[in-house]
């Protein structure tokens, strides 16, 4: 039986959670907050018409913007109520209900489907089920290209330390090439309150 992710009980439990997330962003948006940073340093990353996956994708923020710079984007999340906002939001890219530790998603012949890099932003992996993390990273790591890349950004005070991470990706078969404390791309140091990781296959 599929285990219950953390966002799936804090929604159980707060069941107008989801709308509050949706219109949380929107405020922000329409006061003019910058809400594209982690979608600005993904599209450096990337060639135009990249395809793209947002692990996580919530209402599309991330997703949204990279599809508004030319990427090919297809989003999950296990979230009904984000799926339809993104959809509302959204409309030219592909959103999809599901759990990213059941990630398993197929072209309509039936071929696993690869991406050049995959984004995992807003604190995603903090809310999949409990001790779950190498097991999403690897459906993650299992629709890469061969050489593609996982981004994922996540605060570092809800108890899933850099160590640990690094340990699920390993098991996950993802190399970490690189750390940041921002989506700025600031130096990570022991301090550092937040973690941006690059990742790619391990050989």
């Amino acid at each position: 039986m599929r285990e219950e992710t953390r966002w799936e009980a804090k929604v159980r439990a707060s069941p107008g959670h989801s709308q509050w997330y949706i219109d949380r962003f929107a405020a922000m948006r329409a006061e003019g907050a910058d809400l594209d940073g982690e979608a600005r340093t993904v599209d450096a990353m990337l060639p135009r018409g990249a395809r793209v996956l947002d692990a996580g994708c919530g209402p599309g923020r991330v997703g949204g913007a990279l599809a508004a710079r030319g990427h090919r984007v297809l989003g999950v999340d296990v979230d009904p109520a984000l799926i339809a906002a993104a959809r509302a939001d959204h409309p030219g890219s592909d959103w999809r209900v599901g759990d990213l530790a059941e990630l398993d998603l197929a072209d309509d012949a039936g071929a696993p489907l690869r991406f050049d890099l995959a984004v995992c932003a807003g604190n995603v992996l903090l809310f999949i089920a409990p001790a779950s993390g190498a097991r999403v990273l690897g459906r993650i790591r299992e629709h890469l290209a061969e050489d593609g890349r996982l981004v994922v950004g996540f605060g570092l005070d809800r108890g899933y330390a850099p160590g640990e991470f690094a340990a699920d990706a390993a098991a996950a078969g993802l190399v970490v090439d690189a750390r940041f404390s921002t989506w700025e791309l600031r130096p990570f140091t022991p301090g550092s309150d937040f973690l941006v990781a690059f990742l790619s296959p391990a050989p």
